[in-house]
């Protein structure tokens, strides 16, 4: 795989899949912008892919709806436009629907949803204009079906589906591509940052995500995904990936397994 030159903006750079991605993109000779909120982590994230003049750094905070367009125009000044953009930056949650404040729902719309929505459509006249574009949607297996504990996550990750599903279809043959990636279990500390009930961060890393693919090789399959222009890719092993095909075929099945697990 080859993205020689290719200027790539990565969101949620910092840590995790968005690290893994930065470097893998690195390696397959893009030029990187690199957005996160911890500006420290994101030089460290840099200095791992070469620290080069081809690697950017661009701190935001992608629930500022109020910033947005100035840092957009910001990073397209950086390398004269985007070809890539990775939608990457997320929060999860780890709570019961009967306890968990209305705050909290709002914040995981605004980190997961709104964000993304607006940074591509700040983006998308840029596309628009030279004729191609590549839109990479980092959404969740979640996204898929609804998991316990995780009702306002799985919301917006639905969200997602359903607005760059449409996007895709508006765009598509203006040159626009649109890929939705659903990780499983992929060992990251996204748990650690999770929202509980009252909106305080989990703390906490899941079991199943401790045993779950590395960040690395679900970069390796969505650079995969990416340069095989892929609509949709489920990036997790057989027994996640089984549950998406069930909920397609048996969703009653699915059902069941969901209000079995704890």
């Amino acid at each position: 795989m080859t993205f020689q030159d290719k200027r790539v903006w990565i969101t949620g750079a910092s840590s995790g899949i968005g690290e893994a991605l930065a470097v893998a993109f690195h390696r397959a000779g893009a030029r990187l912008i690199l957005s996160a909120r911890r500006e420290g982590e994101l030089k460290r994230v840099q200095s791992a892919c070469g620290d080069t003049p081809n690697t950017q750094i661009l701190p935001m905070d992608v629930s500022r709806q109020d910033e947005i367009a100035a840092t957009t125009q910001a990073g397209l000044g950086l390398f004269g436009g985007v070809d890539i953009l990775v939608l990457n930056a997320g929060i999860s949650q780890r709570a019961l629907t009967r306890d968990t404040d209305e705050s909290v729902y709002r914040r995981l719309m605004e980190v997961n949803f709104f964000g993304p929505e607006a940074m591509t459509r700040a983006l998308l006249p840029g596309m628009l204009a030279q004729k191609s574009g590549h839109i990479v949607v980092i959404s969740s297996v979640a996204g898929k079906f609804g998991v316990p504990l995780r009702s306002g996550y799985s919301a917006s990750k639905f969200a997602l589906h359903g607005f760059y599903e449409a996007l895709r279809a508006e765009e598509q043959r203006n040159g626009i591509y649109v890929t939705l990636v659903c990780p499983g279990w992929i060992r990251t500390e996204i748990s650690v940052s999770a929202l509980k009930a009252d909106g305080a961060a989990y703390s906490k890393i899941d079991p199943e995500l401790a045993r779950g693919m590395s960040a690395e090789e679900c970069a390796r399959q969505i650079l995969r995904g990416v340069a095989g222009k892929k609509n949709e890719l489920v990036v997790a092993a057989s027994r996640e990936k089984m549950v998406v095909y069930l909920k397609r075929f048996t969703p009653n099945l699915v059902a069941w397994m969901m209000g079995r697990t704890p």
